[in-house]
């Protein structure tokens, strides 16, 4: 899962600056550590429920990557409010927010397994979805303010690691809760009556799973609580730069929401075409775009986070195919933890490797690495197709950092900026992934064919790499 990148961007509501007293709570970083765990993990379980909703509501691969759409769409629509709320609020009491809304999402998934309504379930991650936006709102600089300034970069590090451990313990212990008690009877085999109560009894291990973060995220709403007062916030919030007025604001939840509806309705390709002009209303007339090395930078941390997110919402699907695994999601479930541990992994090599070779260079090679990696299993079948899509994941572990540190580089004062805009690139984890079930779709669920939109999307970013090679200048 890619975070949000550790600077203040112009939706940062209190920039942090290296005369920011710490903040003097020594328990309260602990549990912020545990509340990056929390929003990574929650983030991964998507890739664990998307096979379990698709089983039980009968739907296509466009209709059950809607579940990544209502999520990562969060970013780009809760994003700037949520900021405006911090900024008003302060941080701790921000953080609170957030905590809350995360835990009322948790809980909305008792109501849609009862009712088994897949819109419900879609209503409730975009509520817990708009709660981790705005705790990540608040996440970075709040670790910054709970120690030194001089300790702050080995703070957010440890704290990274904390997510990475989280996206990969999550979806293993997520897929015994979850997938574990799958049925041999199919919902495709069932009708009226008795594919309601097929729904709503199989539907249970969802919501007693969302019960159980509810409460982790509980403690630390209330660890949060208990020291909302030792940050003065009245004093430090400041900044007026929105990234997006109002007005456009609204033309593009509009836009979006026309999207999803004629994606559904009409045609799917249509459909992407017209979200993807949602973020195009809100950025068109900034500056910063006109910087082809910065604006070849935003559009690979969209198709980075799209392509990541794709592959991880299909695997579980993937694995179970007749030609790689052939095993009941139920027993390969837990595999998916490998994706996301091999990313974890690569973060602690990337560190080592970029500082020998060049950041550009690292990341052409990873790309290309990934490439390879999906054609190699998409022609092959058993052990070897599994773990070389499964190796992804590690070719995916610095390009996020490295991507947003080469196109931010010489933007100076700007650099606030452009990491406002990287922060609305990160929406590609909404879009591609949609895009990926629509030509599974459209190839009669040919999971192996879809990976072409993975594979150019790490095309582009092989080309970004070998273009930003050389320093900026």
């Amino acid at each position: 899962m890619a975070l949000a990148p550790d600077i203040s961007s112009s939706t940062d509501p209190m920039p942090i600056t290296d005369d920011s007293p710490p903040v003097d709570a020594p328990g309260l970083q602990y549990f912020v550590m545990g509340l990056f765990f929390i929003f990574g993990g929650i983030t991964s379980l998507n890739d664990v429920i998307i096979p379990k909703l698709k089983e039980l509501f009968t739907l296509s691969y466009t209709e059950a990557m809607l579940v990544q759409f209502c999520f990562f769409a969060a970013y780009l629509i809760i994003g700037i409010p949520g900021a405006r709320l911090v900024k008003k609020i302060g941080y701790m009491r921000g953080a609170v927010v957030g905590l809350v809304t995360m835990m009322a999402g948790c809980l909305l998934f008792i109501p849609a397994s009862q009712t088994a309504t897949y819109a419900m379930f879609l209503g409730a991650l975009f509520i817990l979805a708009s709660g981790v936006v705005i705790v990540q709102v608040v996440a970075n600089p709040l670790i910054s303010l709970l120690g030194p300034p001089s300790t702050t970069h080995s703070r957010l590090t440890f704290a990274q690691a904390f997510n990475s451990l989280g996206t990969t313990i999550f979806p293993i212990v997520g897929a015994i809760v979850i997938l574990g008690g799958l049925a041999a009877v199919s919902a495709d085999q069932l009708s009226g009556a008795e594919l309601q109560a097929y729904r709503a009894a199989e539907s249970e291990a969802i919501w007693q799973g969302y019960l159980g973060v509810a409460g982790l995220i509980g403690l630390v709403a209330i660890a949060v609580w208990m020291f909302r007062n030792r940050l003065p916030h009245d004093a430090k919030i400041m900044g007026d730069n929105d990234l997006v007025s109002t007005g456009r604001y609204l033309v593009g939840l509009a836009t979006i929401a026309a999207g999803v509806f004629v994606a559904l309705q009409v045609s799917g390709w249509l459909g992407v075409l017209i979200i993807i002009l949602a973020p195009a209303i809100w950025l068109y007339d900034n500056d910063l775009l006109k910087r082809g090395r910065f604006s070849f930078g935003a559009l690979c941390i969209f198709l980075y986070v799209g392509g990541e997110v794709a592959i991880g919402s299909v695997i579980i699907n993937y694995l179970s195919l007749e030609r790689v695994l052939g095993q009941p999601e139920s027993a390969i479930g837990w595999m998916i933890g490998l994706y996301w541990g091999g990313a974890m992994v690569g973060r602690f090599i990337g560190s080592a490797v970029l500082r020998i070779f060049s950041p550009g260079k690292i990341l052409a090679f990873n790309a290309l690495g990934a490439i390879t990696l999906i054609i190699v299993s998409t022609q092959t079948g058993g052990m070897v197709a599994a773990y070389t899509l499964l190796a992804v994941g590690l070719m995916n572990s610095i390009m996020f950092p490295t991507i947003f540190s080469l196109a931010c580089e010489k933007l100076g004062p700007r650099a606030a900026d452009g990491s406002g805009i990287i922060n609305v690139a990160i929406f590609g984890g909404a879009v591609v992934p949609l895009l990926f079930g629509v030509v599974a779709d459209a190839t009669g669920g040919s999971l192996a064919t879809a990976m072409i939109i993975p594979v150019i999307c790490y095309a582009v970013i092989a080309g970004f790499g070998i273009f930003a090679r050389r320093p900026a200048v």
